[in-house]
């Protein structure tokens, strides 16, 4: 009988190449980033022949790891890490090269812009094939869940508070750690006062954002919101407590994107911590102008989007709204409002026409669809926390969603 024996030492040879499937998705996606141009996550990589310091990973390893975990539902760069251990695809991905969760964060959170460019190149590499046009665009916001609990919203007077006692712990530390003379004690010490350092910026960041909120003007709320004291979070100054789509409250980031009708490309991302969508329409279009240097002749958005004041300045653009014309209760019928002005009136009717309300019936086949798919993708809760980081997070989604359109078209 031939039992198991566990202690015994064994040499395997490995052939990475040789195991992993011809027709495995990991090999599409790095035959996919090394066909982007990454120079500048190369300018900046400090570490250079002839200097001092570690020699840099690749960065088409690292964004070729992010694309395939966004691809598996993986988030979390801990998990990452711990898949390039064990997982033949993520192994074959770094390709003997070994990768830690510290590097995989830095390299997503710290590179917005970065990866902003990698989303430009995506479509417009699309755009020269002729796969994709701008032409009619289509737009939608959803609300993703922050990496911040209910209970961390705290008013002025406990955010004051706070930042007294952060104060008093590092003043407290600072001289514990000039008292004693023991290295692994004042190493201790040392992560304790780094700990509470932090503390306090993350207390002085939700005490400036918190003054934002209070200082905002020309809410037609206004008398009812300055009854109810303003609260930020201690945990991400940057969230706000929005209305979710299941209809509870919760701390959140709004996610915009504008996607292409017919190939259902993403070419726009934005995201903010406001809980309407009016103000994302003009931005977005913008955002298009300068990534494709295009103007889209239909924009396609939901009555949230919409405004008097978006109608009439994406007509000051040349781009026709097809947004639901959102009924009052004491408007009597079809006439034009006396506030209404020319681009106002004509949207009105533009909506009434057959014509209109066919073209609108893609953006729930455009917009929705791309949500979902991204919703499939993971891009249900943040495990980062600031807006510029779950920007960050979101380019990643687009640009992988975008690969997968590209394969498909």
């Amino acid at each position: 009988m031939v039992e198991a024996n566990r202690q015994q030492t064994r040499l395997v040879t490995m052939d990475l190449e040789g195991l992993l499937a011809e027709d495995h998705q990991a090999r599409a996606v790095w035959a996919f980033v090394s066909r982007l141009d990454l120079s500048e996550f190369h300018q900046q990589i400090r570490s250079r022949e002839g200097r001092a310091g570690r020699p840099a990973i690749d960065p088409q390893i690292l964004l070729g790891l992010w694309i395939l975990a966004t691809l598996d539902g993986v988030g979390a760069a801990r998990e990452i890490e711990r898949l390039c251990h064990y997982h033949l695809a993520y192994q074959w991905m770094c390709g003997g090269v070994q990768v830690n969760h510290h590097t995989l964060s830095d390299f997503r959170n710290l590179s917005t812009d970065v990866l902003s460019g990698l989303l430009t190149q995506t479509v417009a590499a699309l755009l020269s094939k002729g796969l994709v046009e701008l032409n009619r665009v289509a737009q939608d916001g959803m609300k993703v869940r922050a990496s911040a609990g209910g209970s961390s919203f705290r008013r002025r007077a406990r955010l004051k508070e706070f930042q007294r006692l952060a104060q008093e712990q590092i003043e407290i530390l600072t001289k514990e750690i000039e008292d004693n003379a023991g290295v692994a004690s004042k190493r201790e010490q040392s992560a304790r006062k780094r700990a509470a350092e932090s503390r306090e910026r993350r207390v002085e960041q939700a005490l400036e954002e918190l003054a934002k909120a209070e200082n905002l003007t020309g809410s037609k709320n206004r008398k009812r919101d300055q009854k109810k004291e303003k609260r930020s979070s201690v945990s991400d100054p940057e969230a706000r407590v929005m209305k979710m789509a299941d209809g509870g409250f919760r701390p959140a980031y709004n996610v915009h994107l504008s996607t292409t009708t017919g190939s259902n490309v993403i070419v726009a991302v934005e995201v903010n911590n406001e809980g309407t969508d009016q103000t994302t329409m003009v931005q977005l279009a913008e955002q298009l102008e300068q990534r494709y240097e295009s103007k889209p002749q239909q924009w396609l958005a939901d009555a949230g989007c919409t405004s008097i004041k978006n109608i009439e300045k994406m007509d000051e653009r040349g781009c026709k709204v097809y947004a639901p014309v959102r009924v009052s209760k004491r408007a009597s019928g079809k006439p034009p409002r006396r506030k209404d002005s020319q681009s106002v009136h004509e949207w009105r009717e533009r909506m009434e026409s057959e014509e209109a309300k066919t073209i609108y019936k893609l953006r729930g086949q455009t917009s929705e669809w791309v949500n979902a798919q991204l919703r499939n993708r993971g891009l249900v809760g943040l495990l980062v926390r600031g807006a510029k980081k779950a920007l960050a997070v979101v380019l990643v989604h687009a640009i992988t969603h975008n690969m997968q359109r590209a394969w498909a078209l």
